[in-house]
């Protein structure tokens, strides 16, 4: 299950919050290596404080297993405001349709079930629920800075990025900064791909005043 989680909620679901930023540090502080902010063991950067959306999937038991960050493009990213090389001297994208993901993360077994192309069913769900939250708000592009790594799995799942420019080395990573298109043909085959029949993406609802 993947649960949307927006900023009025971030108290009911502060626990599953905290399990996301142990996630994330667990794969981007020790798993790959890379120069993030941490706080104890959760990594916790300047955008968390933006109020961003999260998707945060979850285990039958509860516990994290995957998670990203999703911020409108119409105000600070990490694109524009930390990795503007990647931009290759053209404008940061800012428009309330176009959308940044950042810290995609997912941490399951080497065994965790697959869909096609070998690649996990866990992701195969985490790119539907991206797409399904960009459907719902009327978002045309989801913009990210990822590694060449990703940018192949994207590929072969089927959601390719459009690239801005040429990849380039920060840190140890070979990234690269890209659109990724939104379409209800995208989510259809990225469902199918991934053995998924019905929405992917849970959502608390605000109750109506008394």
């Amino acid at each position: 299950m993947i649960r949307l989680i927006t900023e009025p909620f971030y108290g009911e679901f502060s626990e599953t919050l905290a399990g996301m930023h142990e996630l994330r540090h667990r794969v981007f502080k020790v798993r790959m290596d890379w120069e993030v902010q941490t706080s104890g063991n959760m990594e916790i950067d300047e955008f968390d404080a933006l109020y961003p959306s999260y998707l945060v999937q979850l285990f039958d038991d509860g516990r994290v297993q995957g998670a990203v960050r999703l911020l409108p493009s119409s105000g600070p990213t990490m694109l524009r405001d930390r990795f503007p090389a990647l931009l290759c001297g053209q404008p940061a994208p800012s428009s309330p349709r176009i959308w940044e993901s950042s810290r995609f993360a997912i941490d399951v077994a080497a065994n965790a079930p697959k869909g096609d192309h070998g690649i996990t069913r866990a992701t195969y769900e985490l790119f539907a629920g991206m797409v399904e939250f960009a459907i719902s708000r009327q978002i045309t592009d989801i913009v990210t800075v990822t590694d060449v790594r990703m940018e192949r799995i994207l590929r072969r799942a089927g959601w390719p990025l459009r690239r801005i420019g040429s990849p380039s080395t920060i840190g140890n990573t070979l990234a690269v900064a890209g659109y990724l298109p939104i379409s209800n043909e995208t989510l259809s085959n990225l469902r199918k791909a991934g053995g998924f029949s019905t929405p992917v993406l849970w959502m608390p609802v605000i109750s109506a005043a008394a």
